[in-house]
């Protein structure tokens, strides 16, 4: 009786030293949104910080801060990598006692498409369309698990993108350019002019939003973000595109099935239910034979051993956490497009509208854009996040 105490209690204190939060060393912000956000990433637990850089990266994509927007994301993208592999974290997603959100952060699908997406987008800036088209390509990839077939690797843009770059490297984008056509439902998609010289990366709207359902919060569910701007018209030198979303992230994210974590959840909330249930009648039928007989009886023995099962039971299945994992890369939009200019060398101004579903412009964005007379693209990226 004493052993099963002792074993009861060690796995009790065990249980609960693994359900204790880390807790962030609170600092003073300078008002540096970028380097406030690096330096959170670096206070945040291990598990935490992809999810920090992935926020902090966006932030500094939008400030046209670069440099710091590709090492954020080419730290992201080595984690992701990493637990494709031989992760050991990885590994441990399929245990039934413990959290998910406990486990290292790399996002769901639409998350990591998003992380290639970006850097993609700063290869080209760097005049480097053979990697950025790797980067596509790897984000079609990442899309390409979903429960029904019909919505794997189903980005549009990607596909476009994929097959553009191919193009201005002087092969053939054509298979790519097929793809994105059968998938778009914004109309035919434009040939590829590889006369283009500026490229126009456009975002804006408000993600998806994360988060738990079911009776232990077990399901992960999306909620479609508030997004007044419904599309965009591009201006430079007296030509303008509209910028129709060609993909939306609350559909990708609401598109996928179910994840294998759902299944490895729904186990975990099962379990949680049948231990409590019989730790509940243990505890019952001990309660009743210890009660029945003498204190040095065999029932009483049983009945006190039933109680203390009973116990472990019901401490076993408090300690089963199936909760979905709600973090997120909070910041993402929710549309994504893309407009492509011929303008001769100068200095141009560009300008965004964003507008709602009526029309009406609900912001407008002006940037200077100095094009080279040399025949390499100039690569703009708007947000409707900028500031």
């Amino acid at each position: 009786m004493n052993q099963l105490n002792t074993l009861c209690l060690a796995g009790l204190s065990a249980m609960l030293a693994g359900c204790v939060g880390v807790r962030y060393e609170p600092f003073e912000t300078t008002g540096d949104a970028v380097q406030d956000g690096i330096r959170l990433a670096a206070r945040a637990p291990q598990k935490d910080r992809v999810m920090w850089n992935y926020r902090t990266a966006a932030v500094a994509l939008r400030s046209a801060r670069f440099e710091d927007a590709k090492r954020l994301l080419d730290d992201c993208i080595g984690t992701i990598e990493g637990i494709y592999g031989p992760d050991k974290m990885a590994k441990s997603a399929r245990t039934y006692v413990g959290k998910e959100s406990s486990k290292t952060f790399i996002g769901e699908p639409y998350e990591r498409v998003m992380a290639y997406f970006y850097r993609g987008i700063l290869y080209w800036m760097d005049g480097e369309p053979d990697n950025a088209r790797a980067c596509f390509r790897s984000a079609q990839v990442h899309d390409a698990d979903a429960e029904d077939n019909s919505y794997a690797s189903d980005y549009v843009l990607l596909d476009y993108l994929d097959g553009y770059a191919s193009a201005k490297l002087s092969t053939d984008g054509s298979d790519a350019l097929k793809r994105a056509r059968a998938n778009t439902a914004q109309g035919p998609l434009p040939d590829y002019d590889k006369s283009a010289n500026v490229l126009v990366f456009v975002e804006y709207g408000n993600g998806p939003i994360k988060v738990a359902a079911g009776q232990y919060r077990q399901k992960l569910r999306f909620r479609e973000g508030h997004s007044p701007n419904q599309s965009a018209a591009i201006s430079i030198a007296s030509k303008t595109a509209q910028a129709e979303p060609l993909d939306d992230l609350y559909y990708q994210a609401t598109t996928r099935g179910a994840r294998v974590i759902d299944h490895i959840l729904a186990g975990q909330a099962k379990f949680r239910r049948s231990t409590d249930k019989v730790g509940n009648a243990a505890i019952i039928t001990g309660a009743i034979l210890a009660n029945q007989q003498g204190r040095k009886s065999s029932a009483d023995e049983i009945g006190a051993g039933l109680l203390l099962f009973g116990l472990a039971s019901k401490l076993i299945s408090s300690a089963t956490n199936p909760r979905a994992d709600t973090r997120a890369w909070d910041n993402l939009p929710r549309y994504l497009s893309f407009a492509a200019f011929r303008v001769p060398p100068g200095e141009h101004e560009l300008t965004a509208e964003f507008k709602d579903g009526a029309g009406q412009i609900r912001r407008k964005k002006t940037l200077s854009i100095s094009l080279p007379a040399a025949s390499k693209d100039v690569v703009v990226f708007v947000s409707d996040k900028m500031n």
